[in-house]
């Protein structure tokens, strides 16, 4: 019989905020609740390739979101990544008869977990939506996934290449209709007494840092001051002024941020 357990939660603050790109779906999603916090980024299909799915990315993200939900809600023992396999498992159920799981193009999401209480804060990463810890002393730790930019060839990706490495040793892993992607998240634990802050965001955030020349210090202190957001606001503030060479030039941008204690700048 599965047992669960209430942990003793320190008091936290928690905020988030989240919004499309400008004329698109969300395909972002945040959740949270006394003790635990849930991001999503939806992978966006490419234009004319067939999934093998009736369903589209956001059904993926919304129905990832709530059994990951359900179960950190319940207090479901046991590490992080046995509570995302359980999920991936129930969504893949949920349309296991009418699409297919074997395609390697099935919708997908990254994942960013945040667990704390019992004296520990627990942090996973599948993919490039990073968790940022700030600490006590000030200094900032970032717990990142960033397999998928490091694949052959160096970047722009051809289709044919994110398909072949997607969900493969040596490759990149998301969170699509494999339990085992789970297994291969990048987690991390602190302290709870050495965490003043905790930000977890997607990379229509995490662009401020990557094109922007914020610092990762510099991001958790705005978020921390003027909330999500304000966060999300630069964003396409700095989107408008700097248009990006490559990439998508908008992006859906989720920040959610989890303080101690009064803000400080940390």
């Amino acid at each position: 019989m599965t047992t669960f357990r209430e942990p003793a939660v320190r008091p936290a603050q928690i905020s988030y905020a989240t919004r499309p790109a400008p004329g698109v779906v969300n395909e972002d999603y945040v959740t949270a609740g006394p003790g635990w916090a849930v991001v999503l980024d939806g992978a966006t299909a490419p234009a004319g390739v067939d999934s093998g799915c009736l369903h589209d990315v956001a059904w993926l993200v919304h129905r990832l979101a709530a059994a990951l939900s359900a179960r950190l809600a319940a207090g479901s023992p046991g590490p992080l990544a046995d509570v995302l396999a359980a999920a991936i498992k129930e969504v893949c159920a949920a349309h296991a008869d009418t699409c297919d799981l074997a395609n390697p193009d099935s919708p997908s999401s990254t994942v960013a977990m945040v667990r704390w209480g019992e004296g520990h804060v627990e942090c996973l990463v599948l993919a490039d939506s990073p968790v940022v810890v700030g600490h006590a002393d000030g200094a900032v730790t970032v717990v990142d996934d960033d397999r998928v930019m490091r694949l052959p060839g160096g970047l722009p990706y051809t289709l044919e290449l994110v398909r072949s490495q997607r969900n493969r040793p040596g490759g990149f892993w998301v969170a699509s209709t494999s339990r085992a992607a789970a297994y291969e998240a990048v987690t991390a634990t602190f302290p709870e007494e050495d965490v003043a802050a905790v930000a977890v965001l997607t990379d229509g955030v995490t662009r401020l840092v990557e094109r922007y020349g914020f610092t990762w210090p510099d991001l958790l202190g705005e978020l921390r001051r003027s909330g999500p957001d304000h966060v999300i606001d630069l964003v396409r503030q700095a989107e408008r002024a700097a248009p990006a060479s490559r990439g998508k030039p908008h992006d859906d941008a989720t920040a959610l941020v989890i303080a101690y204690g009064a803000a400080d700048g940390a």
